[in-house]
């Protein structure tokens, strides 16, 4: 599996350095808030674990599912594959994103969280590609700003593989471009 990686793009130990810092900061800004943190599924699920184990505050966790793909080709349109389980109505939510590249699905999802009317919404990703952005978003809080590279790790994948590598690589291009 490590075979397939060109290069070690951020480290387990800068992982997770900045992990705990994002949580000390979300904890500052959140304290007595009991904030909820909604995961967007499969690829933050590792990073939410990660974060929520590093705020020394009360919150609560929800997940939600989308999808704007047909195999590795993206549609452009986005379709919720699960829902919150949780009334987000009047909450402070915080959306738990491990990548944002165009923008276009964390922009339908921000929007469709909005409309249910939170006390306040706010983002934290992972991995940025600002290069990559169709529609503006910009994280409240921010782990990393990358280059355009396909990237593996950390809850990434590629045809559902790579999610349990501990630190973020970059995929050899060989294994993803169609031939």
């Amino acid at each position: 599996m490590r075979d397939d990686i060109a290069q070690v793009l951020i480290t387990e130990e800068e992982l997770q350095a900045k992990v705990k810092e994002l949580g000390a900061q979300i904890a500052a800004d959140y304290r007595d808030k009991n904030p909820l943190l909604i995961s967007v599924l499969k690829g933050a699920m590792v990073f939410m674990a990660d974060l929520i184990r590093a705020m020394d505050i009360h919150l609560g966790i929800d997940f939600i599912a989308t999808s704007s793909y047909d195999g590795d080709t993206s549609t452009g349109v986005v379709r919720i594959l699960k829902d919150l389980e949780s009334d987000i109505y009047g909450r402070h939510v915080i959306v738990v994103e491990d990548i944002v590249d165009t923008g276009r699905t964390l922009n339908y999802l921000l929007e469709l969280l909005q409309a249910r009317q939170p006390a306040s919404i706010r983002l934290c990703v992972l991995l940025d590609k600002p290069s990559r952005r169709e529609v503006p978003i910009k994280a409240d809080y921010l782990g990393f700003s990358i280059p355009d590279y396909f990237v593996v790790g950390y809850g990434l994948d590629f045809a559902e593989k790579y999610r349990n590598l501990p630190f973020i690589g970059v995929l050899k291009p060989e294994l993803y471009r169609k031939k």
